[in-house]
């Protein structure tokens, strides 16, 4: 009886509701916020509607949804007659040293770490955990972000890259002493570069406000600026002075923008090991869509620019160039690595691999950010060893399926890519990135 009742209940409604959308005129029509969707976009109306509401800057998780990288025009080019595939898998090397010219090069098992997410600025340290374990396991590194090293990541994982970032929060001695590779924050992605930032008091707990050295009662700020780097000449002495002090590879992060070069003419005097460089598309826990959406440079644009300025200053070997944003895929990676980067940062994706299996427990009432953000409703249900195990599973998958593309392309290692091993579909981003076009005969 109540079945038929709910039922009959349904139907009435679905009735009127067709009757409305096939009758009634736009003023009266329920059928006018899809053509309104349609002009403004779902993303623009959900988004007025939170602005109404609050009156203030939004905080988007996981990035910009204008993804402008167009990595699918481009593809990998296999051999089998006029060279020969490379026949045994265990020939193969994926293996990259980050800072060969730095008294302890970082070494890793695959060109491909965790990037920068800080434990208080973005992530619990339950994520941060289970972030660190799973790189280990993988033998790869992570990277500590806007942060201080604290203690549980550092236990947790084996190569440990920190960003000496512009809140202050790793300066002191005994904390850069416990790296494995020391990078110079100065811009990211999603942030559009670099903006003032600020996090409550009353937000800070107890052990993150132990980890950054801030006082009861005091808010955590970051600046638009670097303290201490006003112009060229401070960021060649502090790349020094890091590089001598505690022997271990040293880079520079910025965003990626369209003076990109301009940038690179004051990076390129220092004596840094790497260049990270993070597009547009990059991801983050909380940052206004208009700085993802609006500014900056798309991923592969910027890669390829970075790469291509290198090789014409002839100093590509004197710099490891790493990028960051948006990528997500062993495919992605190589053609990353093909057009030049020694190796690629993932963010968005390896979380999304470190919840994968208890994504279920944000079902339904909340939603996967819940799991891994700092200050999240349900941080303390990771469970930190699963979430290593997925992710680490991930990046293994990832690795092999690397190594089964470059054995079809004749390679023995991962560096031995170069642009000739890529063809675009597209033949005015084939001249932009200097990549044989698929309609053309290839010389």
């Amino acid at each position: 009886m109540i079945k038929g009742l709910v039922t009959s209940m349904v139907d009435n409604l679905s009735d009127d509701l067709m009757v409305n959308m096939l009758t009634k005129d736009y003023p009266e029509n329920f059928f006018v916020m899809a053509t309104a969707a349609e002009k403004l976009s779902l993303v623009a109306i959900v988004e007025a509607c939170m602005r109404g509401e609050s009156g203030k800057a939004l905080q988007r998780t996981y990035g910009s949804p204008n993804v402008q990288s167009q990595w699918k025009k481009l593809f990998l080019n296999p051999r089998q007659l006029f060279e020969m595939p490379t026949e045994k898998l265990e020939d193969i090397s994926t293996e990259v040293i980050i800072g060969k010219r730095a008294i302890k090069p970082l070494r890793i098992s695959m060109p491909v770490m965790i990037t920068g997410m800080s434990y208080g600025g973005s992530l619990s340290v339950e994520a941060k955990m289970a972030l660190g374990k799973g790189a280990a396991i993988a033998g790869t590194a992570t990277n500590t972000g806007e942060s201080s090293v604290c203690r549980e990541e550092r236990s947790s994982t084996n190569l440990l890259i920190g960003q000496y970032n512009r809140g202050g929060w790793l300066r002191k001695h005994e904390d850069l002493a416990q790296l494995d590779a020391i990078e110079i924050q100065l811009g990211q992605g999603a942030w559009g570069g670099a903006v003032p930032t600020s996090i409550p008091s009353n937000e800070i707990g107890d052990h993150l406000r132990e980890c950054w050295g801030l006082r009861e009662g005091e808010d955590a700020k970051k600046g638009a600026r670097m303290e201490g780097v006003g112009n060229t000449e401070d960021l060649i002495n502090l790349v020094k002075s890091l590089r001598d002090t505690y022997g271990v590879p040293v880079g520079i992060k910025i965003a990626a923008t369209h003076f990109l070069e301009k940038e690179l003419d004051i990076i390129t005097q220092t004596e840094a090991d790497f260049i990270t460089i993070d597009g547009a598309e990059g991801g983050t826990s909380s940052a206004p869509p208009t700085l993802e959406d609006d500014m900056g440079l798309p991923t592969l644009l910027a890669l390829n620019r970075a790469a291509k300025y290198l090789e014409n200053k002839g100093i590509k070997d004197k710099y490891d160039l790493i990028i960051a944003g948006g990528l997500k895929t062993p495919g992605e990676f190589l053609k990353a690595i093909a057009l030049g980067a020694r190796a690629v940062y993932i963010g968005s994706i390896a979380l999304i691999a470190t919840i994968q299996s208890q994504i279920v427990k944000t079902l339904t009432d909340e939603t996967t950010p819940q799991l891994v953000i700092y200050g999240g409703k349900l941080t303390k249900d990771l469970d930190v060893e699963k979430g290593a195990t997925t992710l680490s599973n991930f990046l293994i998958s990832c690795k092999e399926e690397m190594k089964l593309s470059l054995s079809a392309m004749a390679k023995t290692d991962v560096s031995q890519l170069t642009k000739e091993d890529l063809v675009c579909v597209d033949r005015e981003l084939s001249g932009v990135l200097g990549v044989g076009f698929g309609g053309d005969a290839c010389n």
